[in-house]
């Protein structure tokens, strides 16, 4: 019997849960090392949609965060799963939740800035390389892995 998996919108994380959970998902190679706590902290504190998955435990085991207006764009700033729960499909119904949570599929754009490794998973999603879409990244990006 497979574990059963609860998703959550509009759950608020605090800092030390979601650094714990970043330390099992590809996640936590994303974020600039300048600052972290406090610009995480914020992101957990102000982002517009929260999707949350979490094990029979209780154990948070994906999320997905999304800046919208609530009418026409959705951007994924972060979507991720546990690795020892990767595959099972709860990505795509976290960001399927996510859409919902914006407003439906039928009027929410969706965009995101993807690695490579992730592009695969997008496009199973629906979802395409587009390739005018522009970006300024951030001035002071030092690389790390939150361990």
């Amino acid at each position: 019997m497979e574990a059963a998996i609860r998703y959550a919108l509009d759950e608020r994380l605090e800092f030390a849960e979601y650094r714990e959970f970043l330390t099992r998902t590809d996640l936590g190679s994303q974020y600039p090392k300048k600052n972290f706590e406090a610009r995480v902290s914020r992101v957990l504190q102000t982002v517009d949609v929260c999707v949350t998955a979490r094990n029979d435990a209780g154990l948070l085991i994906g999320i997905c965060f999304g800046l919208t207006d609530f009418a026409y764009f959705l951007f994924l700033t972060d979507l991720g799963v546990d690795r020892d729960y990767a595959r099972q499909g709860i990505g795509r119904e976290l960001l399927r939740l996510a859409i919902e949570q914006a407003g439906g599929p039928d009027d929410i754009t969706v965009t995101t800035i993807s690695n490579d490794e992730a592009i695969d998973f997008y496009k199973r999603c629906e979802m395409v390389n587009e390739p005018d879409l522009v970006v300024r990244y951030c001035r002071d990006w030092e690389s790390f892995v939150v361990e």
